[in-house]
């Protein structure tokens, strides 16, 4: 079982920035970020394997956000720069033990936060 606490959300104006933090119980094999507003399916925002550093981002966030980790605090942050308020949504760390091949997808993902809420303003 693995255990994911969110922090970092709020409120920005537009152009601003926020960061979010997502702390595991343990080493999973890779941890990434979702985005969902009501009505909409849950999207992929960016994902990391912390044993090889490999990161992946949606198209919409690339040169924005960053994603990264802190392996020895089992912690994956997310920074996200000149923020938009087509950015505004629940914000949900997800994480698994063996792979995250669906991401972009949400399906796969047995580990979720409880989300936190990051809200731009323009």
């Amino acid at each position: 079982q693995v255990q994911l606490v969110e922090s970092g959300g709020g409120s920005v104006q537009a152009g601003g920035s926020l960061r979010l933090s997502c702390a595991g119980s343990r080493y999973t094999v890779c941890m990434g970020w979702f985005r969902q507003v009501p009505g909409k399916e849950r999207e992929g925002v960016a994902l990391i394997y912390p044993a090889g550093g490999s990161r992946y981002y949606a198209d919409s966030v690339k040169g924005r956000f960053t994603i990264s980790q802190d392996n020895a605090k089992n912690t994956v942050y997310l920074q996200m720069n000149s923020l938009k308020p087509e950015d505004t949504a629940m914000y949900y760390c997800a994480a698994e033990v063996f792979g995250c091949s669906s991401w972009p997808t949400s399906r796969g993902f047995n580990y979720w936060g409880q989300g936190t809420q990051v809200t731009v303003s323009s």
